[in-house]
This record gives C-alpha cells, structure tokens and sequence, in this order.
C-alpha cells in the first residue's frame, strides 16, 4: 500500500506539533528496538565465543554451570564435541560446536541486516524531524509577525 505525502507547510501548528509528536515516539520506539538487536547480537556473539572456548583439553574439567543468571552449580564437560543450542521459544537442538557456531553466526548476520535497514529508517525519520522542526519555526516566525502587524495597526 502505497503512503500517501503530506505537504508540511499545508498543515497548521497544532497539526504539525501532532505530527512532530508521532516522529518523537516513533524515534523512540526504533531506538529502543535497536538496543534491544544490539543486546541479542551480544548474546550471540558471546555464544560464539563459548562454544570456540570447548576443547578437548577441557573434557572433564570442572567447570561452572550456570542455572539462573545468578545461580551456578558445578559440572564436568562430558562431551566437547556436541552443545545444546537454544534454537527460540522454548526448543532445544544438539549440535556440534563447529554446527553452533554456523548457527550463532548466522543469527549474527540477520541481526546485522535488521540493524542496518533501523539505521537507515532512524537517520530518515531524524531528517523528516528536523524538517518539520524547520517548517514549524518558520510558520511561528510568520504568525509572531502577523501578530506584531495586527499590534503595531490597533496603536
């Protein structure tokens, strides 16, 4: 469907303050969205780099397991070859380090694409801000002297 353009300077203050306020919170809305990827590609990364850290040398090593983000409990690596992925929502796949680390890559690259195409509405959104920042302080110039005008005819 196709978006249909509005021309600023038809629309009045009111009007244009709505708008700007649309702008405001959808600027908002994007930026935290960001965040949130940014924070996702983290954790992906961070996988990446957990499952390159098993090695044979540490079968059977010692090592902490984590139950909650504040709770671990001590474990021994049985396996260095094989991890359990969080694949989404809830399921669980086991794949070699090597086949985890494509999957966390991957991942990575998609998040990497969805941080681009944000990039590039935010800087688009920024741009139509300012030039409705622009247009409103032209119109409240105009008005202030229209005003000044209708003052300076009554004296």
């Amino acid at each position: 469907m196709a978006q249909k353009q509005i021309e600023l300077q038809d629309l009045d203050l009111q009007q244009l303050v709505e708008v700007k306020k649309q702008l405001e919170d959808e600027l908002s809305h994007l930026t935290s969205s960001f965040g949130q990827l940014k924070q996702a590609q983290n954790r992906f990364a961070d996988c990446i780099e957990s499952c390159k850290a098993i090695h044979e040398k540490n079968e059977a090593k010692t090592i902490l397991v984590p139950l909650t983000s504040s709770l671990y409990v001590p474990g021994k690596l049985a396996d260095v070859q094989k991890v359990i992925v969080d694949i989404g929502t809830g399921y669980y796949v086991e794949k070699t380090t090597e086949d985890a680390i494509k999957f966390y890559n991957a991942k990575v690259a998609f998040v990497n694409g969805n941080l681009e195409k944000i990039q590039t509405t935010v800087a688009q959104k920024q741009g139509n801000l300012r030039s409705l920042v622009d247009v409103m302080q032209y119109k409240l110039q105009i008005q202030q002297q229209e005003q000044k005008a209708a003052a300076a005819s009554k004296a």
